[in-house]
């Protein structure tokens, strides 16, 4: 199992090509399955998820072809998914174990055949994160579900059916799911307290570009106009915000002055004012932002996780890691999420003062973190290690790196570049 190895204290200095979004690419690959047509997307990271997407895209019939690595100037792979025939409506527990993503597959074989078998999702453990809003908005369609055996069988006669779906949380899974689904549904279709984000937005907008008749993209209020059938497109990947905001912390934890290539201001406008009120100075430029630590420590803030356009919650553990290190207290709380302060003990052992109480965590700044061995819960969790490590004093190894390769593209080669001792021992 990978770990990695890094000699904190260097300061970062240089340019961080950002990756096209993975939360983005994921539900755009399940997309394919809605036309026969070809679907061409670019900017796609060389992720793990990406790899499992593709193989279980695969197993339903999608022909795949990457023709080539990089795209738009920055880095990323451009697919052809090609799914002219639908071969198989079963998504197979072996591969959904690993992804939650592959839950996404539901909605568009539902649509398009009429039935579809997906084995009850997997992935980070964080919490709950029940399916149910997925089921419960599909059956509003007209689907008929059923529980059986670690699998969802749906399927539905005559076609899916508009209606009217008020989500009772937001859901970001279970919009895409669902904004999908109504595309060849029969009617309109208006989903309410709809996800805002922009992975939400960039499906929104792939699927306008194949045909689809969808207004509201951007708001808590999506109406879809079904469509008999969808076309083929061309699409470039979003930015990828967790990755612009998580080097934009590494850049501060270190002191650094980093130009993150191709990130994009108007998708981290919270983290930005988080940054902003502890110190960072983060600026447009043309290549994408540039991001600078002004003093030698950033200031304690409070922050809280929210649905888009709050602070994110994948950006939790990263600011939790930069906090730990600040000037006097802070406080984090997690709104979305009932399990993610899982780092908490891992970040104490390199020397880090919090406490948690409930859904927030107390954190003091101390003088400095120090090396130690940490083992990565979680994804987002994993590369706040490698935050703390990036700024702490003598050796970090990060073991249980499989979680960081599901979501970060060549992060220990965008860090070393930028002056980070940073190394991966492969076993």
């Amino acid at each position: 199992m990978d770990r990695i190895r890094i000699h904190g204290g260097n300061r970062l200095a240089g340019t961080i090509p950002v990756s096209g979004a993975k939360n983005a690419a994921l539900p755009l690959m399940a997309a394919s399955l809605l036309t026969q047509d070809t679907l061409q997307l670019s900017n796609l990271p060389h992720l793990a998820d990406i790899s499992t997407m593709a193989k279980l895209l695969s197993q339903h019939g999608v022909a795949l072809e990457m023709n080539g690595e990089a795209s738009g100037g920055h880095m990323g792979r451009v697919f052809s998914l090609s799914a002219e025939t639908i071969t198989n409506t079963v998504a197979s527990y072996d591969l959904v174990r690993t992804m939650r993503a592959s839950i996404l597959v539901l909605g568009p074989l539902l649509a398009r055949e009429g039935k579809a078998q997906v084995s009850l999702p997997g992935g980070c453990a964080i919490g709950t994160r029940p399916v149910d809003l997925h089921l419960q908005g599909l059956e509003q369609l007209g689907a008929e579900i059923e529980l059986e055996e670690g699998y969802i069988k749906a399927r539905v006669k005559g076609g899916l059916k508009g209606a009217h779906i008020v989500l009772p949380m937001v859901s970001v899974g279970a919009t895409e799911n669902l904004l999908m689904a109504a595309c060849l549904a029969e009617g309109e279709t208006v989903i309410s307290n709809a996800a805002r984000e922009p992975e939400v937005s960039d499906l929104a907008n792939c699927l306008v570009a194949m045909g689809a008749k969808i207004d509201g993209i951007g708001s808590d209020t999506l109406s879809v106009t079904g469509v008999t059938s969808l076309k083929g497109a061309a699409h470039e990947v979003v930015a990828d915000r967790i990755e612009t905001g998580t080097y934009a912390m590494a850049a501060a934890i270190t002191g650094g002055d980093v130009i993150l290539a191709g990130g994009r201001l108007d998708l981290i406008e919270s983290t930005v004012e988080t940054l902003t009120r502890a110190g960072v100075e983060i600026t447009p430029t043309e290549e994408g932002i540039r991001v600078r630590c002004k003093g030698e420590k950033v200031e304690g803030v409070d922050t809280m996780t929210e649905p888009f356009p709050g602070f994110p919650t994948d950006l939790q553990a990263q600011i939790m890691a930069l906090l730990s290190c600040a000037k006097g207290a802070s406080m984090v709380t997690e709104t979305i999420f009932e399990n993610r302060f899982m780092h908490v003990p891992e970040l104490c052992r390199m020397g880090a003062n919090i406490h948690v109480h409930g859904a927030s965590a107390i954190i003091r700044g101390v003088e400095g973190l120090t090396g130690a061995q940490v083992m990565a819960t979680d994804l987002r969790a994993s590369v706040s290690l490698v935050l703390a490590g990036l700024a702490a004093q003598g050796e970090t190894v990060v073991n249980r790196v499989y979680h960081l390769d599901r979501g970060y593209e060549r992060l220990e080669e965008k860090l070393a570049a930028c002056g980070a001792e940073i190394t991966r021992i492969r076993e």
